[in-house]
């Protein structure tokens, strides 16, 4: 093949086809998963390889040949990739694959070779693949943008993608609107009518057509709320009108959203739900505040508890004993205004009055704020600062870990 010759584009079917691989640097590392997902019979040949390719040949995803490349190895091959750094090998991997007529990527020099891989990307069921002669920087820029105009909806793909029946309950995340899935953004793109909870971005909803009815099912804590039911109900009768609606919740569905309650909901009338996890706040936020929920040595486990009930109340399914004795992190959600009743009864069953912690408000936004304190003075120093849900509370030694890292 010349430099001046276009590439002929065409989509190869590999499943239980012998492609193989020489080579298990990290070129190899990044091409192999890619075969896999096509489920090609993938042989790697090389003396060493990555980690991760031995992990998948220990896992049986393929075979590992542990020795040098010999001509034998394209033996009813159908595909074969030259990605060794030493160009000897690969022009020899090259040489063998054309004279059996076998189409051979080279790494090392791409005018050498049968056949160059594209920068590929899925969205819905379609595949897309860029190539851009030798400038595979540019190739993987041009799939990226044309893969972030389809998940956003700048591209309109009405009547090409498969028609989205029924309900998604969308995880949209801690707050912060960039945090929502890839999966979560491309449905809400493809949404007739939003189910939106108040912790839901707002910058999410304003990204949505004219066209998709949007319902506010805030639950505003002793406030206005729409009631369990009546969401349930809402989401079941605009499906059955056939709209494809989204349920967008922040956080993850399950983590104290009820969401497998509109699951259970959307079963019983007959109508097929997704549900597409959301980044939980219990552990992001305090990420973004520079707490870790877990650090060697310090934290071996974390527990996350609801706070909306407090521990002396009738319906508690709690074990405070048992959270005061612990020596991990304790993430607790919906518990600011339960913060004293909360820290009293860990200190009552054993924690240290002294242990830190902090309280994260409406984080991974522009409006995040921080309070620190010991667990026996943190609800004094929320009402102190006039800290309001949402929030998050973090108890344990992880807390001071921040004080740890320079300034920034």
């Amino acid at each position: 093949m010349t430099d001046e010759s276009l590439p002929y584009p065409v989509g190869l079917r590999l499943s239980g086809r012998r492609v193989v691989v020489v080579g298990g640097g990290q070129v190899a590392a990044r091409r192999v998963p890619a075969l896999l997902d096509a489920h090609a019979d993938v042989v790697v040949v090389s003396p060493e390889a990555t980690p991760a390719i031995d992990a998948l040949a220990d896992h049986g995803r393929l075979r590992w040949e542990r020795r040098p490349y010999e001509p034998s190895d394209l033996d009813g091959a159908w595909y074969a990739l030259a990605l060794t750094a030493d160009p000897t090998v690969n022009a020899a991997v090259a040489t063998d694959a054309e004279a059996r007529r076998i189409f051979c990527v080279r790494a090392d020099d791409a005018t050498a070779a049968t056949a160059w891989t594209a920068a590929s990307g899925r969205y819905e069921g379609l595949t897309l693949a860029v190539l851009a002669g030798r400038n595979p920087r540019r190739a993987a820029a041009v799939r990226d943008n044309v893969l972030n105009a389809l998940r956003d909806g700048s591209v309109d793909t009405t009547g090409v993608r498969e028609r989205v029946a029924g309900v998604a309950l969308v995880g949209a995340g801690p707050g912060d609107p960039d945090l929502i899935t890839v999966r979560g953004r491309q449905l809400l793109a493809q949404a007739d009518v939003v189910v939106a909870d108040r912790l839901a971005p707002a910058a999410l909803l304003a990204e949505l057509g004219p066209h998709v009815e949007v319902i506010d099912a805030s639950k505003i804590p002793y406030g206005r709320q729409m009631a369990q039911e009546a969401i349930n109900d809402a989401l079941v009768e605009h499906a059955k009108a056939g709209k494809f609606v989204v349920r967008l919740k922040g956080g993850d569905n399950y983590v104290f959203g009820r969401g497998f309650e509109e699951v259970q909901a959307c079963a019983e009338a007959g109508i097929p739900c997704t549900v597409v996890p959301g980044i939980t706040s219990s552990i992001s936020v305090p990420a973004v505040a520079g707490i870790p929920v877990t650090h060697r040595g310090v934290a071996h486990e974390f527990t996350v508890i609801s706070g909306h009930i407090g521990p002396d109340h009738a319906d508690s399914l709690t074990d405070w004993a048992a959270l005061g004795r612990m020596r991990g992190t304790l993430v607790i959600l919906m518990g600011i205004d339960k913060l004293g009743a909360i820290a009293a009864a860990l200190v009552q069953h054993g924690r240290d009055p002294g242990t830190p912690a902090a309280v994260i408000q409406e984080g991974t936004t522009s409006a995040q704020r921080t309070v620190r304190a010991p667990l026996s003075g943190i609800a004094a120093a929320v009402a102190e600062h006039g800290i309001r849900p949402p929030a998050i509370v973090v108890v344990g030694a992880v807390v001071a870990l921040g004080d740890t890292l320079p300034p920034s």
